[in-house]
C-alpha cells in the first residue's frame, strides 16, 4: 500500500481526525495551535482559530459538529463558525486540556483529558450523552485510543504510558459495565499506543507514537500488519474515510520531531473498509 501526504500542513500536534459522512469532508485538529482544519474533495483547505485547546469532534448534522475543548463540549456551526457551549469539561482546572475522543455507536461522545505538561494522573475519560457528562475513568495521564467495535458493545481506550490498550464491555445505552481488561499489551514491543480506530471487520488500527507507523490487530488483539508513515515518527491518530471508507488517514505531530514529514497528515488506500463515524445526538 502506497502512503501519500494528504495535507502538507505541519501540525505541531495533529489529532482528532474525522471523516464527515454527509459532507464527504475530512476534519482534523492541531491541538497546540488551537486550530480546527478541514480539506474538501476539491482540495480547498480552511482553518478555524480558537482561543483554547481543541482536540476532537463528532458530527451532528451536515452543518454542525460537537467539538471538545479544554473547558467545554460545544456545538460548532461549520458554515458560520458560531459556537454554543453545551456542557463544561474541567473548566475549573487550568492544568488540563482535552485530548483523544470519538463518537460512540449510541450517539454519545467519549473524550479524554490530560495535563498540559502530561502531569501524572491529572486527566480522565468522560462520556457526553444527551446532555449528561459522566466520568468513566479517573486518574489518566495521557488518554488515547478511544474507539468502538462494530458490535456496539465494546469500547477501547488507553493511558499511553501504560503501553496497554484496554477493552470495555458496554450496556444497551453505551455505558461501561463490568471490569476493563487488557486487550493489547505493547510493553514488550516497546510501542507507545496513541489514537486508534476500528474497521468494519472489528480490527483495531493503532497509531504508535515514536514508531512512524499504524499497526492493525484482530479482534483478539493479535498483530496482523503495519503501515509505515514516511519521515514522521510521531503518528497520532488514524481514521477511515473516502467515498467507500477504504482510505486510512493518519495525523502526526511535529513538536519534538525534526523528520521531513513530521506534523503532516497522511492517507493510504487500503483493501479494508472502515466504519462510518457515528452521529452525535445532542
Amino acid at each position: 500500500m502506497s502512503v501519500s501526504i494528504f495535507d502538507t500542513t505541519k501540525c505541531q500536534l495533529g489529532e482528532g481526525p474525522l471523516w464527515h459522512p454527509l459532507l464527504k469532508q475530512f476534519f482534523w485538529f492541531d491541538i497546540n495551535a488551537m486550530q480546527l482544519l478541514t480539506k474538501t474533495a476539491s482540495g480547498q483547505r480552511k482553518v478555524w482559530q480558537f482561543d483554547e485547546h481543541v482536540s476532537a469532534a463528532g458530527w451532528v448534522d451536515a452543518d454542525t459538529l460537537l467539538i471538545v475543548s479544554e473547558t467545554a463540549f460545544f456545538k460548532f456551526t461549520i458554515s458560520t463558525g458560531a459556537q454554543e457551549i453545551l456542557a463544561p469539561l474541567e473548566a475549573d482546572n487550568p492544568i488540563t486540556r482535552s485530548n483523544d475522543g470519538r463518537a460512540d455507536p449510541f450517539g454519545g461522545m467519549w473524550i479524554g483529558t490530560m495535563g498540559k505538561q502530561a502531569e501524572k494522573h491529572a486527566g480522565a475519560i468522560y462520556r457526553y450523552y444527551r446532555g449528561e457528562v459522566r466520568t468513566l475513568y479517573p486518574n489518566i495521564t495521557i488518554s488515547n485510543s478511544i474507539c468502538f467495535a462494530p458490535d456496539g458493545r465494546t469500547a477501547y481506550f488507553t493511558d499511553t504510558p501504560t503501553k496497554q490498550i484496554m477493552r470495555q464491555t458496554l450496556d444497551a445505552q453505551g455505558w461501561p459495565i463490568g471490569d476493563t481488561e487488557i486487550f493489547i499489551d505493547l510493553n514488550q514491543a516497546g510501542f507507545a499506543p496513541d489514537g486508534s480506530v476500528v474497521d468494519a471487520e472489528g480490527c483495531l488500527w493503532n497509531a504508535q507514537w515514536g514508531a512512524s507507523r499504524v499497526a492493525r490487530y484482530d479482534a483478539n488483539g493479535l498483530f496482523l500488519s503495519a503501515i509505515d508513515m514516511p519521515d514522521a515518527k510521531q503518528t497520532t491518530c488514524p481514521a477511515f474515510g473516502g467515498d467507500d471508507l477504504t482510505t486510512l488517514f493518519c495525523t502526526s505531530a511535529a513538536d519534538g520531531d525534526d523528520s521531513a514529514n513530521a506534523g503532516r497528515t497522511f492517507s493510504v488506500k487500503t483493501d479494508v473498509k472502515g466504519q462510518p463515524e457515528h452521529q452525535v445526538i445532542l
